[in-house]
């Protein structure tokens, strides 16, 4: 986990770099849709209310360790800013120890689509070059639908993601998206998941 180790500040969001590289697409559009329900004032008051944690790295550039598919959305709508809390300031260091750093702490996921490891060379620069993972959108909906619990362990809902990988098809996914979703719900509360953050126990 982490802790804010700073005053909030404002930064541009184009200033922001991601951690990781992949997003549930999906979940992305969720979060536009919700955005665009608001008017100007409530989005204000909700971009006074949405923090995104983030280490000064290298270059003094700015990587956040969570909210990605928020500020992936936030990115498509064109936003200017954000309130940030810096954890910890790196920027002493060089890239290289700065990944190994983050990467000691799990603040990166270096894993691309397919469930792969890459190296952090292969992570994006901005959340425009961010990749799709279905199963990152499926982990979402059944988290949603009480297939498992939030908990404090780094990128649950790629662990959960993963774990959905090799059990249900991609086809599925694509042609019968509820059916795909039904299936990853018994497996989440089956016995097979209870390995993984957040299994909610055999239901």
């Amino acid at each position: 986990m982490y802790s804010i180790d700073s005053k909030l500040k404002e930064v541009e969001l184009r200033l922001l770099r991601p951690t990781q590289m992949t997003v549930g697409f999906k979940e992305v559009e969720k979060k536009r849709d919700s955005w665009n329900k608001l008017d100007a004032k409530r989005r204000r008051m909700a971009m006074r209310h949405q923090l995104f944690p983030v280490l000064k790295g290298p270059k003094k550039s700015f990587y956040i360790i969570d909210h990605h598919h928020t500020a992936a959305a936030l990115v498509k709508e064109k936003s200017e800013s954000v309130l940030v809390g810096v954890v910890k300031d790196l920027s002493r260091l060089k890239l290289e120890d700065f990944w190994i750093f983050m990467d000691h702490y799990s603040w990166v996921h270096p894993y691309d689509e397919d469930g792969k490891r890459c190296g952090f060379e292969k992570i994006p620069s901005n959340f425009e070059e961010l990749r799709n993972d279905p199963y990152r959108s499926l982990a979402g909906e059944v988290r949603d639908a009480g297939g498992f619990a939030k908990s404090d362990a780094p990128f649950l809902e790629f662990l959960w993601a993963n774990h959905f990988r090799g059990a249900i098809p991609r086809k599925l996914m694509d042609d019968a998206p509820q059916k795909a979703l039904r299936q990853a719900l018994a497996l989440a509360r089956s016995k097979k998941s209870s390995h993984l953050p957040g299994w909610p126990g055999h239901v």
